[in-house]
């Protein structure tokens, strides 16, 4: 067996908490995907909440366990992780908005009920990102002209601020394209995006807050995290079939177990140590 093998069980669908809004748009075609394949090629990353629930936060895969759940399977292959384990990362995602004018952008969030905007001073965006870091504001909004601008909220409960990000991201989201980035500098992206709108850069979470944000029934905005752990199984192929059969979960999973042990006695398992890139997606 490798050192560090990442664990890998099935486990009950209904147990699964999405931790950020989905995008119903994406479930379809993955549907059909799915059927096409009848494989589940990479498992969603789950972290058990350790609450005694029996709930796992979804990490990465909320699209794939939703085409799973709506096909009517009781049960998915997930690689589970703990919540302190040191190989699990958690960085966020800004989002570069285009498509609609930057005025028409900062009117929209400034409509926001319960958030202000606030012009900042020229030259002191480090200063801006420190603040951000400390949750002074909401998020910071980059215009293309250089402009920054602070959405702030008088309310600093976690609750609530998610809440308000929310309401912010909901303002643009249906209104111009959107794409998610870790550029922090919106003239980076001038040359990259016709129509260019804004750069929205958010706090920093931390793995705690999101778990209790998503115990809590509270949901991240789509598209603003970024779970990555090592070692991270992919290309698993896994049947759907067994997936799908109405079976008790025990003896799934002594059937994974066996299969797993198969496909390592014939050399199907590679472990990379180092960072690597593919090239045949």
């Amino acid at each position: 067996m490798f050192e560090d093998f990442p664990t890998i069980r099935i486990i009950p669908l209904a147990s699964l908490v999405t931790h950020e809004w989905h995008d119903d748009q994406r479930t379809p075609p993955l549907i059909d995907r799915l059927k096409s394949s009848g494989v589940l090629r990479n498992p969603p990353i789950v972290s058990p909440f350790n609450d005694g629930t029996g709930r796992y936060m979804v990490l990465d895969g909320a699209n794939r366990t939703t085409a799973l759940e709506r096909m009517g399977y009781p049960h998915v292959l997930a690689q589970i992780v703990e919540p302190d384990a040191p190989t699990l990362d958690l960085k966020t995602w800004n989002h570069v908005c285009w498509g609609i004018s930057p005025a028409d952008f900062l009117a929209g969030i400034a409509g926001v009920e319960g958030v202000a905007t606030l012009k900042l001073e020229t030259g002191r965006t480090e200063e801006s990102f420190r603040q951000l870091h400390q949750r002074d504001y909401l998020a910071l909004i980059q215009s293309p002209d250089g402009v920054l601008t602070a959405a702030l909220s008088d309310n600093g409960d976690l609750f609530t601020r998610i809440d308000k990000l929310n309401d912010i991201v909901n303002s643009y989201k249906d209104r111009c394209q959107l794409d998610r980035t870790r550029v922090r500098e919106v003239a980076t992206l001038e040359s990259v995006y016709e129509g260019l709108a804004a750069l929205v850069v958010f706090p920093h979470l931390e793995m705690q807050d999101v778990l209790k944000l998503c115990g809590a029934g509270h949901l991240l905005p789509p598209g603003i995290t970024r779970f990555s752990v090592s070692p991270r199984a992919l290309r698993v192929n896994y049947p759907l079939d067994d997936l799908a059969a109405h079976r008790p979960i025990e003896e799934k999973n002594e059937n994974l177990n066996r299969w797993l042990q198969e496909r390592i006695a014939r050399k199907g398992v590679r472990f990379y140590a180092e960072p690597t890139v593919l090239f045949d997606e």
